[in-house]
C-alpha cells in the first residue's frame, strides 16, 4: 500500500512538473525564435537554417527553466495535497515523514543527474551544432542583403545601399563600399543591378557603373558597362568563432587544469582544441564549469524546501503565510544560485566556499527535518 501511495504522489508531481517545464519552455522558445529571424532577414540564410538553429537552442531554455518548474511543481502539489487533507492518508497509513523526505530527496538526485546531463553535455553540444550550422550555411536569400533606401552592413567589410527595386527584381542606383583593409577601400556605383546564381555562387550583376579605389593613399577609378560582384567571398557579421560555452565540459576541464597547473609544460595541444584557453579567459572558463556542474547541486535543496510544507498542517494558524514564505524561499534560492556566478573568480578558496553553499544548504535542511520529526516523536 505504501508503494502505491508513493507512486501516486510522485506521478502527480511528475505530470505537473513536465507540463510546467515543457509549456513554459515552449513559450519562451517561441518568443526567442522571433529574434532568430535576423538569421534570414539580415544574413540572408534559408528557412531550414533558421529552423534548425532555433530547435538547437531549445535544450538551453529547458535547462534554465528546470529548477523553477521543479520547485514550484512539487511545492504546489504538496500544498494541494495538504489543503485537501490527502496527506493525512499517508500519515494514517503509517508512512513516516522522515521516510517521505528520504524518498523525495532520493528522487531529487535523479533530477539533479538529468540537469547535469543537460548542462554538461546536451546544451554545449546543441550550442556547438547551432554555431556550426551558421558557420557552414550558405546565403540562400541574397536579396535580403539589399534593403531599399537603407544602408545594410550585415556582411563584414561590406556596405550596400540601393534607391529602389522594380517589378523584375532589378535594383536601381546601387552603392557598394568594400573595405579591403583598415586604410583602403573600394566604392562601386551602378545604375542597375540584379542577383543571379552561377553554379550555386551568389553573383550581383552590375550595369553602367563606376569603381573608385583607394589604395596606398592613391585614388583610381574606372567605368564599366557590366561587372560581377561575388558575394560568396564575404562573411556575415554573425559571430562564427567557437565561444567558451560551446566547448565540451571535458575540454574546459582540461583547459582549467592546464592553466592552473604550473607543472604542465606542454600547453599547445589544449589551446588547439579550446580556442579561448588563455589566462585572461580563466574566470569565464571557471564560471562556465560552475554553471554546468555546481548550480544543479541546488536541486536537492529546492526539493527539501518544497518538503517544508509537510512540517506544518493547514490547521496551524498562519499556514497561508507559512506556505508563502516557503515559496519565496525557493524563489530566492533559485535567484541566488544564478547570481553566485558573478562571485566566481580565479581564487580557489573563494570558489570552494561558493561550491559548498548548495551542499551545506541541503545538509542543513535535511538535519532540520530529522530534528523536527524526531523532536515531535519525543513530545508524543
Amino acid at each position: 500500500m505504501k508503494k502505491i501511495l508513493y507512486r501516486k504522489f510522485l506521478t502527480d508531481c511528475l505530470i505537473f512538473f513536465l507540463i510546467a517545464l515543457i509549456s513554459t519552455s515552449i513559450i519562451i522558445w517561441v518568443i526567442q525564435a522571433v529574434n532568430y529571424l535576423d538569421i534570414i532577414i539580415d544574413d540572408g540564410r534559408g528557412y531550414d537554417v533558421y529552423l534548425n538553429y532555433a530547435i538547437l537552442n531549445f535544450p538551453k531554455i529547458v535547462s534554465k527553466i528546470l529548477p523553477f518548474a521543479f520547485f514550484f511543481s512539487f511545492s504546489y502539489v504538496i500544498a494541494k495535497y495538504e489543503i485537501k487533507n490527502e496527506l493525512l492518508i499517508y500519515w494514517n497509513f503509517g508512512i513516516n515523514k522522515i521516510s517521505f523526505v528520504n524518498f523525495f530527496l532520493s528522487f531529487s538526485l535523479f533530477i539533479f543527474l538529468v540537469q547535469i546531463i543537460l548542462t554538461a553535455y546536451i546544451v554545449p553540444k546543441s550550442q556547438s551544432m547551432a554555431r556550426t550550422i551558421i558557420r557552414t550555411s550558405n546565403y540562400n536569400f541574397v536579396d535580403n542583403f539589399i534593403k531599399i533606401k537603407k544602408f545594410n552592413a550585415a556582411v563584414n567589410d561590406l556596405t550596400i545601399y540601393t534607391e529602389s527595386k522594380d517589378e523584375n527584381g532589378n535594383f536601381n542606383n546601387i552603392y557598394i563600399k568594400k573595405n579591403t583593409d583598415e586604410n583602403n577601400f573600394q566604392i562601386t556605383y551602378a545604375k542597375k543591378g540584379i542577383f543571379k546564381s552561377n553554379n550555386g555562387v551568389a553573383i550581383l550583376e552590375l550595369y553602367n557603373g563606376e569603381n573608385t579605389n583607394l589604395f596606398n593613399e592613391k585614388i583610381t577609378n574606372f567605368s564599366f558597362s557590366k561587372s560581377e560582384f561575388n558575394l560568396s567571398l564575404f562573411s556575415t557579421n554573425t559571430i562564427l568563432v567557437t565561444k567558451t560555452q560551446e566547448h565540451t565540459t571535458l575540454e574546459l576541464i582540461d583547459c582549467l587544469i592546464n592553466l592552473t597547473d604550473k607543472n604542465i609544460k606542454d600547453k599547445i595541444k589544449i589551446k588547439e582544441r579550446v580556442r579561448n584557453c588563455e589566462m585572461k579567459n580563466l574566470t569565464n572558463i571557471t564560471a562556465e564549469l560552475y554553471k554546468r556542474l555546481v548550480i544543479p547541486l541546488y536541486i536537492p535543496a529546492l526539493m527539501l524546501l518544497a518538503l517544508l510544507l509537510i512540517v506544518h498542517s493547514k490547521e496551524k494558524i498562519n499556514y497561508s503565510k507559512y506556505r508563502l514564505i516557503v515559496f519565496l524561499l525557493g524563489f530566492f534560492l533559485i535567484v541566488f544560485s544564478e547570481s553566485t556566478l558573478r562571485f566566481v573568480n580565479n581564487y580557489f578558496y573563494n570558489n570552494l566556499v561558493i561550491i559548498l553553499i548548495p551542499i551545506i544548504s541541503t545538509i542543513f535542511l535535511y538535519f532540520y527535518f530529522r530534528f523536527k520529526f524526531n523532536f515531535n516523536k519525543i513530545l508524543k
